[in-house]
Parts: C-alpha cells; structure tokens; sequence
C-alpha cells in the first residue's frame, strides 16, 4: 500500500458528520483498554511475563506520575491529591525511591529514551526536589542526549528555577494547561491564569532550552462560545506553541463528584460546542498547524507529523509517541506499565500505594495479560489511530494474519463510513481520509468488539 494518509490541513469541517459520530467512545491510549484490567489477573504470570518483555528490550520508556496539586481545577479528570501541605512529597518521593529500587535489580539498568513526569502537578516539587528525582532516576537508567524528556507544568505556582532544575536534569519539552484565556471561563472552573503569566512561563521554558513547548486547551467549559474560543486561540498561536491539545470537556459529575460544581446551564450546548471544535480545527490547520488526529496538532517540521508521515507512529498511555515501540515502565499512584502483553497498574490510593512500597511490597493493584486474538486488534486498531491507514500486506508480515479474512465483517461493515467520505477502501488496505480524521476515534471503534460494554464510561468522540 503506497499512498499515504492526507497532510492534515483542513480547511473545512462538515457539522453534520459531526453531529453524527459524535457518541461516546475509547482514547485508545491502549487496546484492551483500561476498563479492561482486573484485580484477579494472574500475578505471578503477570510478572513473568512483563519479566520476559523487559529482557527483550534494551530501551524503555518511563512514566513517573506525581500526583499533588495546589487546588482543584473543578473541570479535571485526572488522579490527583489536593493539599497545600508540602510535607507530602517526602514520603512519596521516598516510596518512589524504593520503587526505582526494587526495579532495576528485576530488569537491569535499561536506556530511558523516554520519560515523562505526569500529574497531578510534577512541579508542585520544589526545583531542589525535582533535581534529587533526577538523581536517582541517573542511578538506575541511562539517560542519552537523543532522549525525549517531558514534564507537565501549572505555571501558577512556578518559578523560573523549576524550568533551570528541570532542564538540569535532562528535561528538554513540556506541556502547560491553559484551557482558556477568557478570565470569565477560569473563574467559572477554579484556574486564574492571566495570559501574560503563561506568556512568561513560555518564555522562560525556551530561554532555558526546552525544545518544545505544548499547550492543552479545553472546548466545552462554561461561558465558552465559539466567537469567545477563537479569541483564546488567537491569543495562544501569538505564544507559537510548537504543539497543541485541544481536548473536548468530558462533564462526568457520578465519576467526578468535583464536576457538580459547573452548572449544567453554563456550559456550552452540544451544537455550539461542536461548533467549536470545527472552527478550532479549521483556524489551526489554516495556520501552520498539522491535525494529527483527535485533538492533537502540530508544527509541520515537528517529530510526531514526521512519524506519522512515515507510518512510524505509535500510541500509548502517554498519548501519541515516536518511541511507542518500546515497553514503558510507570512509577508512582496510579501509575501504569506496559508491555506488548502486559499491563500492570499501580494502586490509586496514596497511603496504600506507600504501604505496599514500605512493606517491600508491588504497588500492582490492576493488570491484564493481553490474549493472542487482541494483539491483532490492537495493531490493527493503533494503525488507524497514529499512522490513519491499514496496509493488509503489512499487517499480515507483523501479526502472520490474514486480516482481510479475519476482519471481514468489521471491513464490510465499514461501507457508511465510506459513502460519508471519512475513509477509501481497496484491494491493500484501508485509508483514513483528510475529512475521517477527526473521526479516527469512530473509525477504530468498528474494529473493537466491547466498545459497547461501557459506552458511559467512556469520553464523547469529538
């Protein structure tokens, strides 16, 4: 299959289509997902064979997860600890320190091309912390120059010598929230953040040389309109983020209690939403900005359009990666590891991940040994989502499966996505269309036989 998927310029979006596939469906930062692990897996076999995926690999990818904020931003989803107690952090710096620890004697000093420190608000630790993480991460990995380093930063509680501890210790990207530059907005979702503050934390992230600097913007919170939207997203290109997230509020009050505090009567109704997200995608992809795909953009010469460009773009946890290739190993609540059989999370309670840590215990509370049939689906489905085609003869040579055959009702079932415009289908593979971009998250569902089993837990596709 030769053709390659379309440059991601989108000049026009279709409201009706969106209107149309707008239902709830998987990220598929995984495949199973997470919905899909159990406290009752096998552990044992868990560890063997997450044992025998690490020897495989000379490379990992790490996640360091810190979970603390200062306050709660009422929209979040994430797993986060609220507390303006600072002396938290020592005791969970420690357990991850004995969780490095108990690592690297099990799966040697591996080469970390990858790391990231999520949240939660990684920068909630001080500079001088943050520099003895970096420590102890030097004691049980290689950490080489080509590594791609990111961390998550609040620019409300930083300082510029956080940016200079981060760099010090090999941190070379990072991703800052702003949501929204209306001052009405943030004060409707509990996150004052004037502009010229964000301003400034941009300027300091690349007068210390970070290579990269993303922004995450949010469409559906209160008082948003698209005419109000557009302000904001004039205001962040004239910041020239070399990447954007763009992300669709999922408002989950029986998951987020917190969420109750938004108004329904505030929030945007379902079309002018969606009239924001087609009109965001429009002005980005109109202004230097490549849609890689759900609600991610990026600079035309940027790593992850280049990977995706040449098929070698991979998902995981993290998001959309060009080190997906590679095993990842979380540390830290909530955290999770993946092989390419395996998943294993952390426990999410905070004391109870530290007890475990201390009793020289694992922190695994979930995990999941993927079967040989959903290694098949999960390429197939990670084809759709980062590389946005399926080469038939490709996937044959990587899974030693016939995939039309094995398919064959998913791909004829396929037929209305095509007469919409959103993929072209022939004798090689499939193709995701310019217009079928922002509808990847539908697209790969077809191919997922348990999509329908918790369609409310599951965020809206676009």
């Amino acid at each position: 299959m030769t053709r390659v998927s379309p440059p991601g310029k989108i000049t026009e979006v279709d409201l009706s289509l969106v209107e149309k596939y707008d239902v709830p469906g998987p990220r598929y930062t995984s495949y199973p997902t997470a919905l899909a692990f159990s406290d009752k897996v096998d552990w044992k076999a868990l560890e063997r064979t997450i044992a025998e995926d690490f020897a495989d690999s000379r490379d990992v990818s790490l996640y360091i997860h810190i979970p603390f904020c200062d306050t709660l931003c009422w929209f979040c989803g994430c797993t986060t600890i609220i507390s303006r107690r600072h002396e938290i952090v020592g005791p969970y710096c420690e357990a991850l320190k004995s969780e490095f620890a108990d690592w690297t004697p099990r799966h040697g000093k591996k080469t970390a091309l990858q790391i990231h420190f999520g949240g939660g608000t990684p920068t909630y630790l001080s500079p001088d912390e943050l520099r003895r993480l970096g420590e102890i991460l030097l004691m049980h990995f290689e950490i080489p120059p080509e590594r791609e380093f990111g961390v998550e930063i609040d620019p409300r509680e930083l300082t510029r010598e956080h940016v200079r501890a981060l760099r010090e210790i090999g941190a070379n990207r990072v991703s800052m929230g702003v949501q929204d530059h209306n001052p009405a907005v943030q004060e409707a979702v509990n996150r004052i953040q004037p502009f010229e503050l964000t301003r400034r934390v941009v300027d300091w992230a690349r007068e210390e040389g970070m290579l990269s600097v993303n922004l995450d913007l949010i469409y559906g919170l209160p008082h948003q309109t698209a005419d109000s939207f557009r302000v904001t997203l004039e205001k962040t290109l004239a910041l020239d983020p070399d990447r954007l997230a763009v992300f669709n509020y999922a408002h989950v009050p029986w998951a987020k209690p917190h969420q109750k505090i938004l108004a329904r009567k505030n929030l945007p109704p379902p079309r002018e939403k969606l009239r924001i997200l087609k009109e965001t995608i429009e002005f980005l992809t109109s202004h230097g900005y490549v849609f890689i795909g759900m609600d991610h953009f990026a600079r035309e010469d940027d790593e992850i359009v280049k990977a995706q460009r040449s098929g070698t773009l991979q998902r995981n946890f993290q998001g959309y990666s060009t080190f997906g290739g590679i095993p990842i190993a979380g540390f830290g609540m909530s955290a999770i590891s993946q092989t390419r059989r395996c998943y294993a999370q952390n426990e999410k309670n905070l004391e109870t991940y530290q007890v475990r840590i201390r009793g020289g215990g694992r922190a695994w509370s979930r995990g999941l040994i993927v079967s040989k049939k959903d290694l098949v689906r999960r390429y197939v489905i990670m084809n759709i989502m980062c590389n946005l085609r399926l080469d038939y003869l490709a996937a044959r040579r990587e899974t030693g499966v016939e995939i039309r055959e094995e398919f064959a009702r998913e791909i004829e079932g396929l037929r209305d996505l095509e007469e919409d415009g959103l993929i072209e289908r022939g004798n090689e593979g499939i193709l995701v269309t310019e217009r079928g971009r922002l509808f990847i998250r539908n697209i790969a569902m077809r191919f997922d036989p348990t999509v329908g089993q918790a369609a409310d837990r599951y965020s809206r596709t676009v």
